[in-house]
């Protein structure tokens, strides 16, 4: 028997036709998407994508705009700023170089000889017996240095020196070893013709043995805030013993710039230098402390 055909099925034909057709389109929209230029993708995927593809187009061509020669003084550059900074930091907060321009510390020291110098001590490190300190000449000790001709160059020097690339050479600064510290009491000399601290005979094991020491009495108690330095070259050292007229001899604290720890240069001697403990360890604690 033959079913007849009424109106409803003949909307469902026409819904399903729709339907079907509704699926063609979308099919074909998501293939023209698919088929789409990348770039166009790149845009769809949002603002920040965007961005960053942005800026690293700008990178490269940048880079393609410079020459290989460019691009390496640039980096050069780079490099001796950061040197430079770095060396202006070490030279303020831990280490200054010095040369030294005299033969008062021989054998330890010799003339020419280039020093690293640890800015920590005497703070926050504190001093110790038998330590080489560099310290400005804040008393009078040394003649005014004479006015030094200004070159073409000069500035360049003055630049490094303020960096810390070079050594500072302006000679307003000593050298010597500190024998007596705040509260000893020093003399010179015992019955062996031996300086003595706090009653003890020092072995100075540093004193240049090219020659004896001259005796040159002196018996002082060091003050708060100061110290009592020597030279290793004794014959040939200016040093606490020569400026007792001139605030006792003895050197302030607050002018120590710090403690010499390295010679640097020449190659041939470079080497940590020592403060001697042992000479200073039967030393006792200064009457009082």
């Amino acid at each position: 028997m033959a079913r007849a055909v009424g109106p409803a099925s003949a909307s469902q034909d026409e819904s399903a036709g729709a339907l079907r057709a509704d699926r063609t389109d979308r099919d074909q929209s998501d293939r023209d998407r698919t088929d789409r230029d990348p770039s166009d993708r790149d845009r769809a995927a949002g603002p920040a994508h965007a961005d960053a593809s942005s800026r690293r187009a700008r990178k490269a061509k940048a880079r393609e705009g410079h020459s290989p020669l460019f691009l390496w003084l640039k980096e050069v550059a780079t490099v001796v700023i950061v040197a430079i900074v770095l060396s202006f930091l070490i030279k303020t907060f831990l280490f200054r170089a010095f040369y030294i321009p005299s033969e008062s510390m021989v054998n330890t020291l010799d003339v020419n000889d280039r020093i690293f110098v640890n800015l920590l001590v005497p703070e926050p490190m504190a001093l110790q017996h038998g330590d080489v300190v560099v310290f400005r000449d804040s008393q009078g000790w040394l003649a005014p240095a004479a006015e030094k001709t200004k070159g073409p160059f000069t500035w360049v020097q003055d630049g490094l020196t303020f960096v810390g690339l070079l050594p500072d050479n302006s000679e307003q600064h000593l050298v010597k070893r500190v024998i007596g510290l705040p509260g000893d009491h020093v003399v010179c000399c015992d019955a062996g013709g031996q300086l003595t601290v706090n009653g003890t005979p020092l072995n100075e094991k540093y004193i240049n043995s090219a020659e004896i020491p001259q005796v040159r009495d002196f018996d002082v108690v060091v003050p708060a805030g100061k110290v009592w330095v020597m030279g290793d070259n004794r014959n040939h050292s200016a040093d606490s013993r020569a400026h007792m007229d001139t605030n006792g001899g003895f050197v302030n604290e607050a002018d120590i710039e710090g403690k010499a720890a390295v010679i640097a240069w020449p190659l041939n001697r470079i080497s940590a230098l020592d403060n001697y403990p042992d000479v200073f360890r039967a030393v006792p604690a200064p009457s009082g402390k």
